[in-house]
């Protein structure tokens, strides 16, 4: 018998597919909430984070349907299992809105972010950091004597490791739009 008190060859799908909802583990979640798109939803969906003391690593808000007048909020939050599954349901509770996705649990999914990197150097730096932008397919979208600003689409984690590699080189600031996913598949 296992830890989850599960019979062996009870289950078809991987051991490593079987989660406890009642694990102190953290795990990052990608949340999709399609709302109404009116005065004051983000404020209440906002609120119900704020006012219980969770933390959103990622906020991005745009309407979706101009017929419908609806919303789509990507929200990339950190918690244990029972946490997320906590904000789910307080999420579905909220009256303007209409569906709540994990896209982390849901299946298989892509997520990416943009960012505009501003990058101060000249000599050897300057042709260091045009060659990385280059490897990471960085487009340069302005430039002077002493400056780049390079714009980056990627997963959150590539946008972070280019990041990394230009701070030496002189990053002076950096702008990221937060995180855009879709579940991948036909639905």
């Amino acid at each position: 018998m296992s830890a989850l008190k599960i019979k062996k060859g009870a289950s078809r799908k991987s051991a490593y597919d079987l989660r406890d909802p009642n694990s102190e583990v953290i795990e990052t979640h990608t949340l999709a909430v399609t709302v109404d798109n009116e005065a004051g939803v983000l404020a209440r969906v906002i609120g119900l984070f704020s006012g219980r003391g969770y933390n959103i690593d990622s906020l991005t808000v745009a309407e979706v349907d101009h017929l419908g007048h609806t919303s789509r909020i990507t929200i990339v939050t950190r918690g244990t299992p029972a946490v997320i599954e906590q904000i789910k349901a307080q999420l579905g509770r909220i009256v303007p809105v209409h569906d709540v996705h994990d896209l982390t649990v849901e299946g298989p999914s892509v997520e990416r972010e943009l960012a505009l990197f501003k990058v101060h150097g000249t000599g050897n730096d300057r042709v260091e950091a045009l060659r990385l932008a280059d490897i990471f397919r960085a487009n340069a979208v302005d430039s002077t004597l002493e400056s780049f600003v390079f714009e980056l689409t990627g997963t959150p984690d590539k946008i972070d490791a280019f990041a990394e590699l230009m701070r030496p080189l002189g990053l002076v600031e950096m702008a990221r739009t937060g995180v855009a996913a879709l579940s991948r598949g036909k639905e």
